[in-house]
């Protein structure tokens, strides 16, 4: 018996299936931008979504003959009245549907909530509270996660993580999104700390690195790789000064790393070298890089856990 789980965001259609015994498929598809465009409408994303989502199902159901017990889908970016997106009306509805026509269960949950879940599969997370940092195109969060609530302790106070990378990815003339673009051109390149990192207890500010290295490219005086690293290294600055504060003020010091942000090689390692060679007080833990950007198998265990009975830390 496995669980169905759906995901439909502003960047991705995601479909996984979750069994016992930490069994998992996965099938995802990027939306369709066009080129020097920094993303879709939700409207447009909606109506991706609809194209795409049956022959992601199909695709995800040949490959295994067990039957469904269960649907869940993510309906919201994340906890709270107030989180609301079109592009979940999308899973919501087909899972809605698919448990209907199937007789079985239909649960929800949030985008967040399959991230956390999701980071955690094949990781060495100690059980018990600890801080996350969910660091993607929509969201520059540091969590705290704890007895299965989850609390945002800081954020962007304007511009995103993934948005950073994508308006300085797309300046430069590389595709969006261009977080794999652009880590590719920065490598090999070492970051000279030209950026300045806006950031306190209460959360960041990265419009004005955004307008930095704008500056940069129009000037034309900088090299793209040193700008892309420029990026990086900014973005690592910023979270490590964000993730200080929420474990000073919490008492918390596991993070554990997630989003499509934290998906990039560059970044890990820029994290965990620096946290060793400054000795900060936090321990970090990454989710797999293909389980980092947005998909639904954090969703489908989430699903999981409810049809076996009980909850988790990232989902109920």
């Amino acid at each position: 018996m496995m669980v169905l789980g759906l995901d439909t965001s502003c960047y991705t259609t995601s479909a996984a299936l979750a069994g016992e015994g930490g069994r998992w498929i996965s099938r995802r598809k990027l939306l369709p931008v066009p080129a020097g465009e920094r993303g879709l409408r939700q409207s447009e994303a909606l109506f991706a979504h609809v194209k795409q989502l049956p022959e992601l199902a199909e695709a995800l159901m040949a490959q295994t003959e067990e039957p469904i017990g269960a649907v869940c889908a993510s309906v919201s970016p994340a906890d709270g009245d107030d989180s609301y997106m079109p592009v979940f009306l999308a899973g919501a509805g087909l899972g809605r549907s698919l448990a209907a026509a199937l007789r079985v269960p239909f649960w929800t949950t949030t985008h967040q909530r399959g991230h956390l879940r999701a980071a955690r599969v094949d990781t060495d997370l100690p059980e018990g509270d600890h801080l996350a940092l969910h660091l993607s195109g929509g969201t520059t969060d540091v969590l705290a996660v704890q007895g299965g609530e989850i609390r945002k302790i800081s954020s962007s106070l304007d511009l995103h993580a993934g948005q950073l990378v994508d308006r300085v990815g797309v300046m430069l003339g590389l595709p969006f999104p261009a977080g794999p673009y652009l880590e590719q051109l920065a490598e090999g390149r070492q970051a000279r700390g030209l950026v300045p990192v806006s950031a306190g207890p209460a959360g960041c500010h990265l419009s004005g690195a955004e307008a930095q290295l704008t500056r940069m490219i129009r000037a034309g005086q900088t090299d793209p790789g040193q700008i892309a690293a420029e990026t990086y290294d900014v973005l690592c600055r910023t979270v490590l000064r964000l993730l200080s504060h929420a474990a000073e003020a919490t008492g918390l010091h596991n993070a554990l790393m997630f989003g499509g942000v934290m998906s990039s090689a560059r970044m890990r390692a820029l994290l965990t070298d620096r946290v060793r060679k400054r000795r900060l007080p936090l321990s970090l833990y990454f989710g797999k890089p293909e389980l980092s950007g947005d998909n639904a198998v954090g969703v489908a265990h989430i699903g999981l856990e409810r049809m076996n009975g009980h909850g988790s830390a990232a989902g109920r």
